[in-house]
């Protein structure tokens, strides 16, 4: 009996594959490659690295090969792969919802700190604040919002395959009507400032939903209309802002009533989140 056929050894494929997307000015090209091949061939990173010359399987090639050509056109990898890990938890996302950013998590930490019994998650996209939340903070209830039915398909669906459909309501609207009492809000909306976004990497530019991303022509007319509404329906409020935001957004918080307004950075050292507290 012959040796299965292969697609090749895994050097001579992610050798291929690197210099193919590095051409194309993808950032991590190597990453990237060993990701997606893993993916294809359903074998751990890890294996592939001790394991260069053995062989990918013909199918697993195929898989590969068409995977690394949406790679090449800048489709993010988690669209790609249609996940996305996210703390503890791991969300499936595509077109309808934005890839969720390491930085964000900070909203998912600070309500850990605050331990608030009741949250709103504002622009819930994907549902990754409001389902981190709930999965790390048993005790708490949340509500989570977005004015796109596209995205609150998935944030639904997220909810029910991690388990957390009983946890968390969803609502299509910026603000429920009637908001119960709330001890936090955290949101991660729109402020990407219009003259921007041509600068911006053809994986957010090409794939993410635009209205998730702009706000305007300094990126903080979103947060302009969501400040004054949240302000009156909690004791606390935690937003995520843009490169150069921080300041801006600090002084909407306190003419909103804030009394006591922070900022928190991400690792690298930038003012990503800014929370008031009356």
């Amino acid at each position: 009996m012959g040796a299965a056929a292969t697609a090749g050894s895994v050097r001579e494929a992610l050798g291929g594959a690197v210099d193919a997307l590095a051409a194309a000015g993808v950032e991590t090209p190597r990453l990237d490659a060993e990701v997606l091949l893993a993916e294809a061939t359903g074998w751990e990173r890890a294996r592939l690295v001790a394991e260069p010359e053995a062989g990918v399987p013909t199918d697993a090639g195929r898989r590969f090969g068409e995977m690394v050509r949406r790679r090449l056109r800048r489709e993010p990898v988690a669209y790609i792969l249609g996940r996305k890990g996210f703390r503890s938890i791991e969300l499936a996302v595509d077109r309808r919802v934005l890839v969720p950013r390491p930085e964000t998590e900070l909203l998912v930490e600070l309500a850990l700190e605050l331990q608030p019994a009741r949250v709103l998650d504002i622009g819930t996209g994907s549902g990754a604040i409001a389902l981190a939340i709930a999965a790390e903070l048993p005790s708490c209830e949340l509500i989570a919002t977005d004015t796109s039915a596209a995205a609150l398909e998935v944030a639904r669906a997220n909810a029910e395959r991690l388990g957390l459909s009983g946890r968390v309501e969803f609502v299509e609207a910026m603000l429920p009507l009637e908001p119960p009492r709330l001890d936090l809000i955290v949101a991660n909306l729109p402020y990407v400032p219009k003259r921007e976004w041509a600068g911006l990497e053809p994986e957010v530019t090409r794939w993410e939903p635009r209205e998730a991303l702009l706000a305007g022509p300094d990126g903080l007319d979103v947060l302009r209309a969501a400040i004054p509404a949240a302000a009156s329906a909690a004791p606390a409020l935690a937003l995520e802002v843009g490169i150069g935001q921080a300041q801006a957004v600090s002084e909407m918080l306190f003419e909103a009533g804030f009394v006591t307004v922070e900022t928190r950075a991400d690792l690298a050292e930038i003012p990503r989140v800014v929370w008031g507290r009356r």
